[in-house]
């Protein structure tokens, strides 16, 4: 996972080592070499970036084929997102990068956000396969105060590019005999408005329960959306396009992650009690910890674990809309759907390589983690349903190719569900462990809930799309079935 070099690189800067690291599905960082820039206190990154199962996939979706809107043109693929930390006598810093002047060959397509907390690396043409390219990133070192010895670092998240489009919230499912318990629909659940609300815009909405307007209902026709109110124009609502993580935080991942904190907050943020229990690998001390299992995701991450983790990726929480749209893409909802838009699910019973890179159920028909099986009491790898010939409903995946948002693990999501979630407005992390100065649901527990189910979860409760019954949740602590997954706006 770790491999350190020694280099000086002119009169600029002295990289005392690099940090290769590795996240979930095979992604690596290596090759590391440094350049003088031909701008002044810049200094080029160069290194190879590689991942498993990449795409860039471009088609016509029509109204006929079961989508939101006529003649929808997407395109769709997955990235790396690369984020370089650095230090000088002192504790981890992010790495500022330029919003230009980075260089990737031919086919490739490099995007710097304006914060320059990271690079999105993809294809620019359609393809498939393994991604591998010899990239560089421009680093404004003069603009972060490197002094001229620091060591450096380097992450890097998958992630899948969801474009902008129309969709659809809720499944009409609330009859007592088909219920997405507390689901959204277009007007009151009492006034017979079963229809899933549409979703084309990111303007502010009003809720309330009247036809044309967003509202939520349970089974049995109870108010569970949180009253009436707004949701103001700020709170991402999905239908502008967003970057997702295609995987759950990773155990390697959070690893990673603690091991770049001081050793004081590694403390804080690590689950010495939990190690080695429901499939939790993690052990170790600062600044050594490592998971016997990094590619599979990460249980007992609490909601501050999580949003610490997310403020040092630079990426931000999803919302519960963006959560829908993440699952069912432009497509009209199905009733009591999972996330790979069918109600045909098969749970995991056992599993083959369990804990390798290459886990996978020992069914090969199975889709998903779900239920408590007997012989699998935790989540599993990311991605471990994911075969070379299984399709959408075996690997389950999302319509965008996204994993394990049925099963697994519990999202957690901003909740539209009470006014602490609805005023959060879609800023992204600072790159440390600090959490922006405003904007954010730093430790407010009514700001969030869990979508999607885990893998201690039943058939027929919170594993399906539009299931909300625990959408207001308020439970901030560390248990056996909560992960994380977090997003980022497209720039």
């Amino acid at each position: 996972m770790k491999k350190q070099t020694s280099m000086a690189i002119c009169v600029l800067l002295t990289v005392l080592s690099i940090a290769k690291q590795a996240s979930a599905n095979n992604i690596t960082v290596t090759n590391f070499s440094l350049t003088t820039a031909n701008v002044p206190g810049c200094v080029d990154v160069q290194f190879d970036v590689s991942w498993s199962n990449s795409w860039r996939a471009s088609w016509t979706e029509l109204a006929s084929a079961n989508v939101t809107g006529a003649n929808l043109d997407l395109e769709n693929w997955d990235a790396a997102w690369v984020f370089l930390k650095w230090r000088g006598d002192g504790e981890w810093k992010p790495a500022t990068l330029t919003t230009n002047g980075h260089t990737a060959p031919t086919g490739v397509t490099i995007t710097v956000p304006a914060d320059g907390r990271g690079a999105f690396i993809h294809r620019s043409v359609a393809g498939s396969g393994t991604f591998s390219a010899t990239v560089k990133l421009r680093w404004n070192r003069n603009a972060d105060g490197a002094g001229a010895s620091v060591d450096l670092s380097a992450h890097a998240i998958e992630m899948v590019y969801v474009p902008e489009c129309a969709f659809k919230l809720g499944s009409g499912a609330i009859s007592s005999s088909s219920s997405d318990s507390g689901c959204f629909t277009d007007g009151a659940w009492s006034s017979g408005a079963t229809l899933p609300f549409l979703v084309s815009g990111e303007g502010a909405l009003t809720i309330t329960n009247a036809a044309g307007f967003l509202w939520g209902t349970s089974s049995t026709g109870d108010t569970s959306i949180g009253g009436f109110g707004s949701l103001p124009g700020a709170f991402p609502k999905g239908f502008k396009a967003f970057y997702c993580m295609k995987y759950e935080i990773t155990q390697g991942q959070y690893a990673e992650f603690l091991n770049h904190q001081t050793a004081a907050n590694a403390a804080i943020r690590y689950d010495a009690n939990n190690a080695n229990k429901n499939r939790y690998t993690i052990t170790g001390t600062h600044p050594n910890f490592s998971a016997s299992a990094p590619n599979r995701a990460n249980n007992f991450l609490s909601w501050a674990d999580g949003l610490r983790y997310v403020t040092w990726s630079g990426l931000r929480p999803m919302t519960e809309l963006e959560f829908e749209k993440a699952c069912r893409g432009p497509l009209n909802p199905v009733a009591s759907e999972y996330a790979w838009g069918s109600t045909s699910i098969t749970q995991t019973t056992g599993l083959n390589q369990d804990g390798a890179s290459d886990e996978v159920p020992t069914s090969s028909t199975a889709n998903c983690a779900y239920g408590s099986a007997t012989n699998v009491q935790g989540p599993v790898r990311a991605g471990a349903f994911a075969r070379a010939t299984t399709g959408r409903r075996d690997a389950g995946a999302s319509y965008w190719g996204i994993m394990e948002l049925s099963g697994n693990l519990w999202e957690r999501v901003i909740t539209v569900g009470r006014s602490e979630g609805r005023a959060f407005t879609g800023v992204h992390g600072t790159g440390s462990w600090d959490f922006p100065a405003t904007g954010w649901p730093i430790v407010n527990e009514l700001a969030y809930g869990v979508r999607g189910g885990a893998w201690n979860t039943g058939l027929d409760t919170m594993n399906r799309v539009s299931d909300r019954s625990f959408a207001s949740v308020q439970n901030a602590n560390r248990s056996i079935s909560y992960g994380w997954r977090a997003v980022r706006t497209a720039p």
